[in-house]
């Protein structure tokens, strides 16, 4: 961050600001609109993208620019880049496509259309910045791989807890301590929570419904440490983390006894959080270190007796540090937070409510699915149904409320980008895709 700052200033004094074009207008978009256009010097958000034209205006309004042009094509795009002029467009390609922009941050959370618009920008030559934990969780790796050879980088954001625990996570690294288990701190967690139930809250914070359900009923927290494991080579030490909830207001520092030691201390650390620990909402690292000396000077510190040690961040700032992952991809080519390879956690689709043959699944944070953080290899081995292509699915049989959905249980929808890429992301990290052995005909690897 210190260095971004300075640099930022740099590019600002010389008239040379990061362009950046933001595809999604919605509650966290139009938070990254204000902060860009108000408080970062050296960047520049030179184009918004919204399905309703008008959404990206009232965007860009609400920070206080009420002087934008529509394009209606790349050409016009590009063209109004060039005048310093910004921009709205309702096709979000044109933002992919067109010069002059250095990066496209991606603020929609959907999957199908973001693996679009990923996949153009990284062909394209534009770096990428994801908010959408969700389209990371499920094809984050194979999207790398191609963003590697454009390139380019790709990385989900500082300010969604992934990117700042990932943060923590190379600042306790840097210290010497070797982390065991990176954390988050919730506040809720019911999984059964649905639109209905979630509805007076999203309304009083003025945003939709199934984005707080998705928060609420664990989907989210499990996309988002699947990121942090998919980053570090951590895993899950059971299927949904183990999850504990404390009194209200304990502090984290006590979280070195809540996990048992040998989940912690063996292998390659794990991902977990805790429900009504504070700070909340803060992330948290735990580590640990053989060195005796260092563990006399940490007692010291006020850091406890060990083996394990608890650091933490008080809380993420959600639109507030997305500039700073544009910045330090743009600049540095320094991902906040990627995969390091083959993905080690994923998020498979657990019925929220008893489901019926025939039935079409609807979205993440709706009414018939949940998210739960699994192993890849026991995802591959069980064949279970990654809930990020678990949307526009037809049951082929009846699926119990609480049971993890496979394969087997449905009939992909034809032809949708995001499950060729998940294809393909199986084959080229593990030699065979699970969906290709389910349903050959609807891959293209």
């Amino acid at each position: 961050m210190f260095i971004v700052d300075r640099e930022l200033e740099k590019l600002q004094a010389e008239g040379r600001p990061i362009r950046v074009g933001m595809v999604g207008a919605g509650f966290m978009a139009r938070g990254i609109a204000l902060q860009m256009l108000r408080y970062v010097p050296g960047m520049e958000l030179v184009a918004i993208s919204n399905r309703h034209v008008e959404k990206a205006r009232e965007a860009y309004a609400a920070a206080g620019a009420d002087d934008v042009t529509e394009a209606t094509s790349t050409t016009a795009l590009e063209e109004l880049v060039s005048r310093g002029r910004r921009a709205v467009t309702a096709d979000p390609m044109h933002i992919c496509e067109a010069g002059g922009i250095d990066v496209v941050v991606e603020a929609t959370g959907a999957i199908e259309f973001s693996a679009h618009v990923a996949m153009r920008a990284i062909r394209h030559g534009k770096h990428v910045v994801l908010m959408n934990a969700e389209l990371d969780g499920t094809i984050g790796s194979i999207l790398k791989v191609y963003a590697d050879r454009a390139g380019v980088v790709i990385t989900n954001v500082e300010g969604d807890q992934p990117g700042v625990i990932m943060n923590l996570y190379r600042w306790v690294k840097g210290l010497g301590i070797r982390p065991v288990l990176c954390g988050n701190i919730k506040g809720l967690h019911d999984p059964y929570r649905n639109p209905t139930t979630q509805e007076a809250f999203a309304r009083r914070w003025g945003m939709k419904p199934p984005m707080v359900t998705s928060f609420a009923d664990g989907s989210k927290i499990s996309f988002e440490n699947a990121i942090v494991a998919n980053a570090t080579g951590m895993r899950v030490a059971k299927r949904g983390m183990h999850g504990p909830t404390v009194e209200a207001g304990t502090p984290i520092q006590q979280a070195v006894d809540w996990f048992p030691l040998e989940d912690v201390m063996n292998g390659p650390g794990i991902v977990d959080y805790v429900v009504g620990a504070m700070p909340n909402p803060g992330i948290f690292v735990l580590g640990t270190t053989e060195d005796a000396t260092e563990r006399h000077y940490l007692e010291l510190y006020k850091l406890g007796k060990g083996p394990l040690y608890c650091f933490y961040w008080p809380y993420h700032l959600c639109h507030f540090e997305v500039p700073n992952t544009v910045a330090r991809a743009v600049l540095f080519k320094d991902a906040a937070i990627a995969p390091l390879g083959a993905p080690t956690v994923d998020v498979v689709a657990t019925a929220k409510t008893e489901l019926k043959s025939g039935a079409v699944i609807d979205g993440i944070g709706h009414y018939m699915t949940y998210g739960l953080a699994e192993n890849t290899d026991s995802t591959r081995g069980e064949r279970l149904l990654p809930l990020g292509l678990a949307e526009g699915c037809r049951l082929k049989r009846d699926v119990a409320k609480d049971a993890v959905l496979t394969y087997d249980d449905v009939e992909l929808p034809h032809g949708r980008l995001c499950d060729q890429l998940r294809a393909e992301q199986d084959i080229h990290f593990f030699g065979s895709s699970v969906a290709e052995a389910a349903h050959p005909q609807r891959v293209v690897a």
